[in-house]
């Protein structure tokens, strides 16, 4: 289990808390922090995660985690999202296939809001996931090492390393498991569910004019 965090003291306990329902399957939990000036740090160790220090930015925590794990399988997973109660049945059936051995996985997207606006983003994620396979970061990415590491892993300096990491695994390997992978977002809370997503998605129209044409093809494989 790998997870960056940056200044996350008053998330990350539940995050590590859901991870406790299933011991047999996470050998190390990971916290990558990019420079915490909260309690994140100590919040981590306190559950038992090894504390790593890196650079901010998280296409780099991610790699820098990949790097330090010994497990057979890497489960990334945000700060700021908790795992449904079925994770561990879920990720279970799905390492224990050989067949998946190549593919990925990530998680059905959930935000921890009442509101309906919520629902709404909620609808336009699934839509998302179904019509072109690709989830973002916040639903978690499941993938056993030896892929990862031909992959290339986790770019270092890339502004979407979420997007990228998923256009190199290729949309017919990735599977997404009935697990649910529930997000707290301060920023969405604050700011509501039509500003921050139009800015993720100009981001992402960025990234993809900037990328050559062999990256869509590998997306869509």
């Amino acid at each position: 289990m790998i997870i960056p965090a940056l200044n996350e003291a008053q998330l990350i306990p539940q995050t590590l808390r859901t991870l406790d329902m299933a011991p047999e399957l996470i050998c190390e939990i990971i916290v990558v922090d990019g420079g915490s000036t909260d309690a994140t740090k100590l919040m981590a160790k306190d559950a038992n995660a090894t504390v790593i220090e890196s650079a901010k930015g998280r296409g780099l925590q991610l790699r820098t985690g990949a790097v330090a794990a010994k497990g057979d399988w890497l489960l990334f997973l945000h700060a700021d999202t908790r795992l449904g109660e079925t994770w561990p049945q879920q990720v279970r059936a799905f390492i224990e296939n050989a067949e998946n051995a190549r593919r990925a996985a990530y998680f059905t997207f959930e935000l921890a809001d009442s509101r309906r606006s919520a629902r709404w983003y909620e609808a336009m994620v699934a839509w998302r996931c179904a019509t072109f396979n690709l989830p973002y970061g916040n639903q978690g990415l499941l993938l056993s090492t030896g892929f990862y590491n031909s992959l290339g892993g986790f770019k270092p300096k890339n502004r979407r390393e979420d997007v990228d990491m998923v256009g190199r695994i290729g949309r017919k390997r990735m599977v997404m498991l009935k697990a649910k992978a529930v997000t707290t977002r301060p920023r969405y809370l604050k700011e509501g569910y039509v500003l921050r997503p139009l800015q993720n998605l100009a981001s992402l129209a960025l990234y993809f004019l900037s990328r050559p044409v062999t990256a869509f093809k590998r997306m869509f494989r």
